[in-house]
């Protein structure tokens, strides 16, 4: 009788636990972002699409994917280090989760390739935040900080 009781508590705890991932995944996407669809490439004609919304900071894009109960972001993609790719149209199986008015960029991100799907107005938003960064070159030293007298 103890063991059934042990083995009910426990699953009692996980479920519990279970539901407070959820709950918690399901808060922070509804604080808000961009609707994307997100791959790794190299993938199969048609695979690996992943539904979930970007969010924007400052220097640092993040993804969350819909289907995930990670509590923080299932990939993190530095704005420096982002360039973007050849764009294009859904091809036949893709037509299956997305319309033709969706644009799919290719996505780098130092050493990994993505392709991104985006409506247009949230891919023109996208790209104009990946092309506004600041140049590292462009960075002056504050005055004071050093240099030639």
């Amino acid at each position: 009788m103890t063991i059934w009781m042990t083995v009910l508590v426990v699953l009692v705890v996980v479920l519990a636990g279970l539901a407070a991932a959820f709950l918690y995944r399901l808060i922070t996407l509804r604080r808000g972002g961009t609707a994307v669809i997100l791959r790794s490439l190299p993938a199969g004609p048609g695979a690996g699409w992943r539904h979930g919304i970007f969010r924007y900071g400052e220097n640092v894009l993040v993804f969350y994917k819909l289907s995930s109960l990670r509590p923080g972001p299932d990939r993190r993609m530095v704005r420096q280090t982002l360039d973007l790719g050849e764009r294009r149209r859904p091809e036949e199986s893709e037509f299956d989760i997305m319309t033709e008015d969706i644009a799919i960029v290719e996505l780098f991100d130092a050493d990994r390739r993505y392709e991104v799907a985006f409506d247009r107005g949230a891919f023109t938003a996208f790209t104009s935040w990946v092309e506004s960064r600041p140049s590292g070159r462009s960075r002056r030293p504050r005055p004071g900080a050093g240099g030639a007298r």
